[in-house]
């Protein structure tokens, strides 16, 4: 695909493909026939948009083209069979309102409450999460769970198959159902968030879609964590505009231009804190967008209050432990006690078989020793590092940083 019309194809997948297949779930009712349905829509526009051109809104022409030709594909085959069942199902799916704004606008909502039910299995529930709300695929959510592909495909399988058995609804839960789903909901919407951000380009979308969730689930509940989470990620978006240079590559947090970064939403994310602070609770996410507002309020890199920024580690430690909090840590604690105190930290997170996966954790193993002058083994851990990164920015960033130290 290399004229413009299919490459703007290619674009629009990778930034409305969830939404679009969020959508198609509600109105067909299955996972698998929006799938077909997605892979139908995509096909359709690669022969009709060459000629008639984009449609101005390019996702509901996608949605529409994807629902008529799964229905057509039913009604044939209910008409050959004359089976009641599918006869029923097809009038059915042939009644769902399709073109419903706030419908549609709910829509990726309602797949993350699916797939955190209750009635699924834990290991399920964020296995198909992550698979059909961000979109990862199993080879990807199998190296987060540290186990194999197959393992992680059975339990979708396995999830899907109970979601139609026990006919789970396809809706956001009444109010007294919120609390049982809610962590699970704001950990996938996280994850979605973090899964946009770490990426250049259209999927970039994926995090402003997880604002959006983000706001619509603290509309909901009354939940200084839903208030956190959703002050979290527009502190980390507010940067988005200084995180990458013109030339596509990484910008350390240090080095960004804070002119770039958005006030509103670092003021937004300011006034959600405060709501936070009055009510005298603060959890994990809470405590991670005070970290945030640390950054956001220093006006250059020398003024960032780094003892604070550790002190706040410490309690988030003790919140929510977990070996990417302690190397966050290490990154702060390097700036108050040295880079040498934190080394050594990140060598002991080293030990961990999860952390020898994750390429960040070499990376600042990396620039610690880089700052120590021990430039051999600082390129031993960035070739580690560039081994173990996934998207183009990211290992752009290590080749840099390794042709420095060459």
């Amino acid at each position: 695909m290399a004229d413009p019309v299919h490459q703007q194809i290619e674009g629009i997948y990778r930034q409305s493909a969830p939404r679009i297949r969020a959508t198609l779930i509600r109105l067909l009712g299955s996972f698998e026939l929006a799938d077909e349905a997605l892979h139908d829509a995509f096909l359709q526009a690669s022969m009709v948009w060459p000629s008639k051109g984009v449609p101005r809104n390019p996702e509901p022409w996608l949605v529409s083209a994807g629902r008529f030709r799964t229905i057509d594909r039913l009604r044939k085959r209910a008409l050959a069979d004359r089976h009641q069942d599918d006869l029923a199902y097809l009038a059915e799916i042939e009644g769902r309102a399709e073109d419903d704004p706030m419908m549609i606008e709910d829509d990726m909502l309602r797949l993350i409450f699916t797939c955190c039910h209750p009635a699924l299995p834990d290991e399920g529930r964020m296995a198909m999460a992550l698979r059909e709300v961000c979109g990862l695929t199993t080879e990807e959510i199998a190296r987060a769970f540290l186990t194999l592909p197959a393992t992680i495909a059975q339990r979708i399988v396995r999830a899907k198959a109970k979601i139609r058995a026990q006919r789970i609804p396809y809706a956001i839960p009444e109010m007294q159902d919120l609390p049982e789903r809610i962590e699970t909901v704001l950990t996938v919407v996280y994850l979605l968030f973090n899964e946009g951000h770490g990426r250049a380009g259209p999927s970039e979308r994926l995090s402003d879609d997880a604002i959006h969730l983000g706001r619509l689930i603290a509309g909901m509940i009354a939940d200084t964590e839903c208030l956190g989470l959703l002050a979290l990620m527009l502190f980390q978006q507010s940067r988005k505009s200084a995180r990458l240079d013109k030339g596509g590559a990484l910008v350390l947090l240090t080095d960004q231009n804070r002119d770039l970064w958005d006030a509103g939403m670092i003021a937004e994310g300011e006034t959600l804190l405060s709501r936070i602070h009055a009510t005298g609770e603060i959890g994990a996410y809470g405590l991670q967008a005070s970290i945030a507002a640390c950054h956001a309020r220093a006006r250059s890199a020398e003024d960032t209050d780094w003892h604070r920024i550790l002190a706040l580690y410490d309690m988030l430690l003790e919140a929510s432990p977990s070996p990417v909090v302690a190397l966050n840590r290490a990154v702060a604690l390097a700036e108050v006690d040295g880079e040498s105190t934190a080394l050594a930290v990140v060598d002991r997170l080293l030990q961990d078989p999860a952390m020898k996966r994750y390429h960040a954790a070499y990376s600042v193993k990396a620039d610690l020793e880089r700052r120590l002058g021990h430039v051999k083994d600082a390129r031993a851990s960035y070739v580690t590092a560039l081994a173990l990164a996934g998207h183009a920015h990211e290992r752009g960033f290590i080749e840099a940083r390794l042709k420095e130290l060459a």
